[in-house]
Formats: C-alpha cells, structure tokens, sequence
C-alpha cells in the first residue's frame, strides 16, 4: 500500500447496497481516502455506519464542497451520464459504476470531458479483482493451454423471481442484465483478449412478467478464438463460469469469490486473508507440460477490490493510468451496442 500521505476526500452518490458494500468499505480502509459523506435522498443511513460523515441533501452540495476531490457516481444506470458530466465539470475526479452509460454516444463524450478537463475517470469494474476472475487470467497468461480456441464466461444463477429494485426492471435505456452483469463478463473478456472483429449476440426475456433482458449469450469473434459470454437467471445447477480450451488443454473454473458475500454479512475487508476461496472451489487444469499430461487442481488467486482503490488513489496522486480506464468502458459499451443491434438485426455485426 502507499505510503504517500495525501489525503483525497471522497464523496459517494448514494449509499444503497454499492455505496454500503463495495465502496465505502474500501474506502475507509485505504489510508489515502477519507469519505466525506454520501448524497441521500430519504433514508439517511451513512452516519450509522460512519458518524463523523456528512449526509448531502443534494448533488449540487457534494459539486459544491471544496474539499471533496474524487465522486464515486453509484447511481442508476441511466444517470450515470448526468452526473458524471456534472462532477466533470466542477472539476472532480469521477468513479462510475458498471455499466459506464447507457449508451455508447454518453461513454464518448464523458471520455472526452475527462480528458480536455485533464481529469481521472474510471469505470468500477471491481470483478477484474475477484478470486475467480484473477485465476483465470494468470493460467491464460501463462499459455499452459496452449493457442486458444473457445473460451466461455458466465454470470449466472437461479433467481427466476422479478427483482425488488424497481428500476432494474424497468424497460429504460439503461435496464436489463446485458448492461447490468454483461458488462462485468464483457469487461474481463476485453481485458484478457482485446477487442473482437464482430459480435453476435441473442437477448431473450425469460421470467415470467418481465420486461427487460433477463437472458443473454454473446459471441465475440477473433482470429482463431472465440469467446462467448452468457448470463442468466435459471441456472439452478451451476456450470463452470469459466471454461478456456486450448490446443494443449483445458481449464475449468467455478465462480468462487467471496468478498460479496462477505462484506452483505457486515464483515469488513482485511489485508492480512481477504480473500481466501475455499478448496472446493478450486479450478481444474487438464493439459500437457513438458511432454507430460497434467490433471490437477490449481490453487485460487486472492481477490481483493482495495487494489482497485489503491490504482485510483495513484492515478490522482501520481498520474498514472487509471486501473479501470473510461477507454476500457468505451469498448464495453462498443460491444453491447453491437451485441443489441445483432439481436434486432438477427446477424453478425462487424466492429
């Protein structure tokens, strides 16, 4: 961790389930932050958890707040341009949850306020630090496999009921699971192998009274590889969420981490064994090293999301580059757009 000693106040845009569990945790833990407080509409809940903080009646209060530094802009999706541009322009460094906007034209210009101000701006993708995910992308870079052939991520689970928050169901530009965990899946996917040439893409609505896409599967061409990302909400008996075949082998990788299980259950983020997947959880390795076959279990990576709030807290103190930049939220929402216009269209869309 830094040793720096610069202090960046931190404003948070709501403090609902993000706010309470994926942000503020973090936040207070690193020694490079100090939260100043939390914009709440009706229920005022910040100060149970951290006294000392402030409850903003407004967003304007938060733009208008010297000392606050940095926004983490949690809000709903379809607000997320809204806002970010308003932070930007009174001059703060912004985080913004997944998925960065709801469209692609609202991820370019919040991309181009950024820059012209001279201002950080990240997108959360805090799943690049999960157990799982980390795992996998250290076999991937050790070419244990092999050339690629098919890769498969998947985001799903078995919750066929409609959920309780009213705007993720919803039909708006910003609604359904594609911008919601698709993004998550979408965002690992181009991080590990870039961008593809094309997208093809099926969006279906599943459960029963809903309205927005509740199912997706999306195939992302490159040369040689393919990558296809799924999510849903019918999967009672799960399937490896990660599946990497490879000329030499295969490996095989349950989603396993437990940071947000921990942290719903009010424990708070350590930095001595945050986090330790079980060994059950362990991913399968099945190919061949040195002239041998190999079949064995692989030892999970730990995953850790204050090592996304540390690359914040360098990329404002020290310019470096964000961990998450708003280029990479650009081309995630360069392949949902592509992956809706494919469903619409019922065809492969070239990028």
């Amino acid at each position: 961790m830094s040793s720096e000693k610069r202090i960046i106040k931190t404003a948070l845009l709501s403090y609902g389930m993000s706010g309470k569990i994926f942000h503020a945790p973090f936040l207070n833990l690193h020694p490079g932050f100090e939260i100043t407080g939390s914009w709440e509409r009706s229920k005022k809940l910040i100060q149970q958890d951290y006294p000392e903080v402030k409850s903003y009646p407004s967003l304007e209060s938060i733009l208008e707040d010297e000392e606050v530094e940095l926004v983490i802009v949690n809000t709903p999706i379809d607000s997320h341009f809204e806002y970010t541009k308003k932070v930007l322009l009174a001059g703060k460094h912004a985080v913004v949850e997944k998925a960065f906007t709801a469209t692609l034209a609202e991820a370019k210009e919040l991309e181009a306020l950024a820059k012209e101000k001279g201002l950080k701006l990240s997108v959360f993708q805090n799943r690049r630090w999960d157990s799982d995910y980390k795992t996998v992308k250290n076999i991937v870079n050790k070419g244990v496999l092999g050339e690629l052939v098919e890769v498969t991520f998947s985001y799903e689970q078995h919750s066929p009921e409609l959920n309780a928050k009213a705007h993720l169901e919803t039909p708006t530009p910003g609604s359904g699971l594609l911008k919601d965990r698709g993004s998550h899946v979408t965002d690992q996917a181009l991080h590990l192998f870039g961008m593809p040439k094309a997208v093809y893409a099926d969006l279906r609505i599943v459960r029963p009274g809903s309205q927005v896409n509740d199912y997706f599967e999306l195939l992302l061409f490159y040369d040689k590889l393919r990558v296809r990302l799924k999510g849903g909400f019918v999967a009672r008996e799960a399937v490896p969420a990660y599946v990497i075949q490879g000329l030499k082998g295969s490996f095989l990788k349950s989603r396993g981490d437990l940071q947000e299980d921990k942290l719903v259950a009010g424990e708070k983020p350590n930095t001595t064994d945050w986090c330790t997947e079980p060994v059950e959880k362990q991913g399968i390795l099945h190919t061949e090293i040195d002239g041998q076959i190999v079949r064995k279990q692989i030892e999970t990576e730990k995953g850790n999301y204050l090592d996304y709030f540390e690359g914040i807290y360098q990329s404002i103190v020290n310019n470096t580059t964000e961990p998450v930049t708003a280029s990479d939220g650009v081309n995630t929402m360069t392949i949902i757009e592509a992956a809706i216009l494919s469903d619409t269209e019922k065809r492969v869309v070239s990028l």
